[in-house]
């Protein structure tokens, strides 16, 4: 079992996406924002996140994402990052694409994503 911080700012998506990674025997903290995130990395064994989330204006931003995992790494946390976009192109080729261990395109199959959080976590 992993404890996996699972950040996304998407309520239906992070609800969903939890219980079905919950019922793959893992527990699941949940963070609505990259704030949260931060506030619980430190109980995680595995990080899933999103890279988009909302700006102060309310947009989808990449640049929301690119930050988290850039403040994740400069905090000293080794803790394996697995991003979930539909826009995975934002990351490749940033710097922030090295300081991840992997990255899925939505929608994701659940085994798929089971099989990633074993894999990091071993």
């Amino acid at each position: 079992m992993a404890r996996v911080l699972l950040a996304d700012d998407d309520a239906t998506q992070l609800d969903l996406c939890a219980r079905l990674i919950e019922a793959g025997g893992h527990q699941v903290t949940a963070a609505f924002c990259p704030s949260e995130a931060l506030r619980h990395l430190s109980s995680a064994d595995v990080v899933i996140m999103d890279l988009r989330f909302r700006n102060p204006q309310g947009d989808p931003d990449a640049q929301q994402g690119l930050e988290l995992i850039r403040r994740i790494r400069e905090s000293g946390s080794q803790t394996p990052l697995i991003v979930l976009s539909g826009w995975p192109e934002e990351l490749r080729g940033s710097p922030e694409e090295q300081m991840v261990s992997r990255v899925m395109v939505k929608p994701v199959r659940m085994p798929t994503l089971l099989a990633a959080i074993s894999a990091a976590i071993a």
